[in-house]
């Protein structure tokens, strides 16, 4: 099947969404051992085609799934009781190692990340841990470690990166919504890639811990699911800082406002993307398809218009901080010979600028918060806009191996050609949503980000869930996996 029919072709009963799973249960419609059983088939059918999960732990999730079936049965009620979902290998789960795409022999875990706590907390039951590129550098995963990941709508192309093994797990329906992370677009752009909802939160929303500040504060944890309720779901599942944690904004109720009218809005529709030294432009399909979620809106009452952010020099805030970051983890792998070149290469770059370099980068923060901020308008009046809207990528997905054998330097560059939109949010720290904005003329998905200032992720889903509405984009799933 082509991946244009894909997008046409009447499809198979798939599995329910997070929230459909969660109501199955609760209603007794179905059990937990059922709906995990299901996913580990699912996963386990798809292992020589997509190749989305780097561990499973089979034995331990149905027996999770038995106990949340006990309790189900005993009246007890929680947001994800019983639910099948997936996190991604830069995740710490109690007992498995934390590959973060990296080959050679890493310790197991000794406890869960806080935001797996939560999971569990919320009753979910993870069945396994999702594929990444090494230590999340890059928009594709692929890697010597675990092979490629492929993208559901045509294989032959990358779902994205880092998260790709969670968006492609949630794409092509072996779980029903996954957690990734993000540092510099790494949930929005494989979301992009695979026709999903990413939510990118705040920094701080969704504790980082056992990192307290990762990626020197670039690196977000966000959910990836078909629609924004799921999304909202588990966001409000997995939020809430650790006490250890440095960032703690005040809490949201994400589910509350996938509900809400967001009112009449001021949108700005920005195609000129930060300085990055490439002739980075929108692929005419991109830019054909992100207009159309432009004319949404304005068709939904919003006052849509083009204007461009004052960005600055906002990459001097990025790089320092994001290959500082990558030093750190790369220094701890037990054999550094392992590592792809072009890590050791970001090692030796992230070591040169540490230190001061990286102190002044951040410090450069308070800076852009203030220029950029200044665009927005949070107390809902003033000449500013209430949120901006841009491509989430410049480019469609890839092929497999469009990235081989280049050095780091050119890995970088055709990077940043591909994604030039996504990373100044995380020097902000600001939250964004990646939207399905529709296909390419061969088929394949690209997507739009919805982007607001500090703390806005209440507002931002509230668009999101109005434009889910009108747009329906959730009837379109991929051809289902075979094995």
């Amino acid at each position: 099947m082509s991946s244009t029919q894909a997008v046409t072709t009447a499809e198979p009963v798939r599995p329910p969404g997070l929230a459909d799973s969660a109501r199955e249960l609760a209603e007794g419609r179905t059990t937990s051992v059922q709906q995990v059983s299901e996913a580990l088939n699912r996963i386990e059918a798809s292992r020589s085609t997509l190749n989305a999960f780097r561990h499973l732990r089979a034995e331990a999730a149905l027996a999770e799934a038995a106990e949340a079936d006990r309790r189900l049965g005993a009246g007890e009620r929680l947001p994800l009781l019983g639910v099948p979902v997936a996190v991604k290998d830069d995740t710490d789960v109690l007992g498995m190692p934390t590959y973060f795409g990296c080959d050679g022999d890493l310790p197991v875990a000794a406890a869960d990340s806080e935001a797996v706590r939560r999971l569990r907390a919320a009753g979910a039951v993870i069945v396994g841990k999702t594929n990444s590129c090494e230590l999340g550098q890059w928009p594709f995963t692929e890697g010597r470690a675990f092979g490629a990941t492929r993208n559901p709508w045509h294989t032959g192309h990358t779902p994205g990166g880092s998260s790709g093994g969670s968006a492609a797990a949630v794409a092509a329906g072996l779980v029903p919504a996954a957690l990734g992370s993000d540092g510099a677009g790494s949930v929005r752009i494989p979301a992009a890639w695979t026709h999903l909802v990413g939510i990118k939160p705040q920094r701080g929303r969704i504790s980082v811990h056992p990192q307290s500040d990762a990626f020197q504060g670039l690196t977000v944890n966000g959910p990836l699911a078909r629609t924004v309720a799921d999304a909202a779901l588990l966001l409000d599942a997995v939020a809430g800082p650790h006490p250890d944690d440095p960032h703690r904004p005040p809490a949201v109720e994400a589910s509350a406002a996938a509900r809400r009218d967001p009112g009449r809005l001021r949108i700005a529709v920005a195609w000129r993307p930060p300085l990055t030294l490439t002739r980075s432009e929108p692929h005419p399909d991109v830019r054909r398809a992100v207009t159309e979620i432009a004319e949404a809106l304005a068709g939904l009452g919003h006052d849509v218009e083009e204007a461009r952010p004052r960005y600055g020099l906002i990459g001097l805030g990025f790089v320092p901080r994001a290959t500082a970051g990558i030093a750190e983890l790369a220094a701890r792998h037990p054999d550094p010979a392992l590592l792809d070149p072009r890590t050791r290469s970001a090692l030796r770059t992230g070591t040169r600028l540490g230190g001061r370099v990286v102190r002044a980068a951040r410090a450069r923060e308070v800076r852009q918060h203030r220029r950029i901020g200044a665009f927005f308008r949070t107390s809902g009046t003033g000449a500013g806009y209430d949120m901006l809207l841009t491509p989430t990528t410049a480019l469609p997905p890839p092929p497999i191996g469009r990235f081989d054998g280049l050095s780091a330097w050119r890995t970088d560059a055709a990077m940043a050609e591909a994604c030039p939109y996504a990373w100044p949010w995380n020097v902000l720290g600001w939250p964004g949503i990646n939207v399905p904005a529709g296909f390419t003329a061969d088929g394949l998905p690209v997507g739009a980000q919805l982007l607001g200032p500090s703390r806005s992720e209440e507002l931002l889903i509230s668009v999101a869930a109005q434009l889910e509405a009108d747009r329906r984009w959730y009837e379109h799933r991929p051809p289902a996996p075979s094995p």
